[in-house]
């Protein structure tokens, strides 16, 4: 199916959202490895399709590495992908703390962001700098009659571009590297657009508010600010509000892999009862006879329902549940942060956090009764359970424990 080919607009990232957080790093390892071969033959697509420095992959890729623009225009004209794919070299250093391993990660960073550098045009009427052409991940607006028109200044692009110059900017501070390059990325991350809030009270999908051809569009890109993006966060109430107002729209209904997403963004805005019916959704028994892009559930042999199946699904489930019992906000590990009224009772262990911290917990009627966090380097960071915030400092080899009566 798909030609064998890997979608990269959702669904090859989503194998790997639980990597890190499962404490499974060696198996994001053949991924991170892809993204490097991509760096390399994307240099060229960057170069030959737009006449750009860096490199540039779109929705889709295969054995070979392809990096160009293949399939319908609604969907394979994307030139955003390299900069979802770059998130996954950040998180793997958040998770590491491995200077050695960013160092090598650090010049694909620095040639995604140098495409961007090169491609953004100021949009002529409002002065924004955005990404031109592309689409929104594979939904159109209600005005149009036939799928393929593109755009410019789309939510998600903005988002992916946002993050890729911040980590950027971040790993060559790590690294004492590019200071006058990264005055160039924080300067032109100012010139794009804000998200903004709809008609409908929605996250606007698009740069100007138009109506969903499909309300009920599996895909959900412009989200990716919230999960797995670290955009939009509970302090700011219009954005929180306007992601839940997109969910309710888009509905519960969708393929398995939509569904995993759906639970993600429901546990990062703190409803893990929501998050747990769409999970409950998944586990439904289907038959590929039966399935269908809004039917969903899972096969006998557990597969995630997507004709003919779609592992992503699978590892989307594990990532919500992760999300639904520890959520990481920059230093802060915030315990139990969308607990299911279900899950009265419960314990996780080897559970991996930014800073190369290793957490080992248990909760009971809901409360958090045993912390356990160790780390084989320096860290410093603050935790939030039942309540209350409290400072950790671990030294290299150290661990905190503490039991909560």
């Amino acid at each position: 199916a798909w030609a064998c080919n890997y979608t990269t607009n959702i669904n090859a990232e989503m194998n790997y959202w639980p990597a890190e957080v499962t404490n499974l790093e060696e198996l994001h390892k053949p991924f991170l490895e892809m993204v490097r071969e991509l760096s390399e033959n994307g240099r060229e697509a960057a170069r030959e399709m737009y006449g750009c420095r860096g490199w540039v992959l779109h929705h889709n890729t295969d054995l070979w590495r392809m990096t160009g623009a293949v399939d319908r225009a609604y969907c394979g004209i994307w030139p955003v992908a390299s900069a979802w794919l770059c998130q996954h070299l950040w998180d793997r250093y958040l998770f590491s703390g491995n200077k050695e391993y960013l160092k090598k990660a650090y010049p694909i960073m620095k040639s995604a962001s140098q495409f961007f550098v090169d491609f953004l045009v100021e949009d002529p009427n409002t002065g924004y700098l955005v990404v031109v052409p592309s689409n929104s991940p594979e939904n159109a607006p209600r005005w149009i009659k036939k799928k393929g028109n593109l755009f410019a200044g789309i939510t998600m692009d903005n988002q992916l571009v946002f993050d890729l110059f911040s980590n950027t900017c971040e790993a060559a501070k790590v690294l004492g590297e590019d200071v006058l390059f990264c005055d160039t990325l924080i300067s032109m991350r100012r010139q794009l657009p804000p998200m903004q809030v709809g008609q409908y009270g929605q996250l606007q999908e698009w740069f100007y508010d138009y109506p969903e051809a499909d309300i009920n569009h599996r895909h959900i890109s412009h989200l990716f600010g919230l999960y797995p993006g670290n955009q939009i966060h509970k302090e700011n109430e219009p954005l929180i509000e306007a992601c839940r107002t997109s969910l309710e729209r888009r509905g519960d209904k969708g393929t398995g892999w939509c569904m995993a997403w759906k639970a993600c963004l429901w546990a990062k805005l703190g409803d893990g009862n929501h998050a747990l019916t769409l999970l409950k959704n998944q586990l439904r028994l289907t038959r590929e006879e039966a399935c269908s892009l809004v039917g969903g559930g899972i096969y006998p042999n557990m597969l995630c329902a997507h004709p003919p199946f779609q592992i992503d699904g699978n590892f989307g489930f594990a990532a919500a549940v992760l999300e639904m019992l520890v959520q990481y906000e920059e230093q802060k590990i915030v315990f139990l942060p969308a607990l299911p009224d279900e899950w009265k009772d419960g314990m996780a262990e080897g559970v991996k956090a930014p800073g190369n911290i290793t957490l080992n917990f248990k909760w009971k009627e809901k409360r958090v009764t045993e912390i356990n966090l160790k780390s084989p380097i320096d860290a410093k960071l603050v935790i939030l359970y039942n309540g209350m915030e409290e400072e950790i400092v671990l030294n290299a080899g150290s661990s905190y424990q503490k039991t909560l009566i």
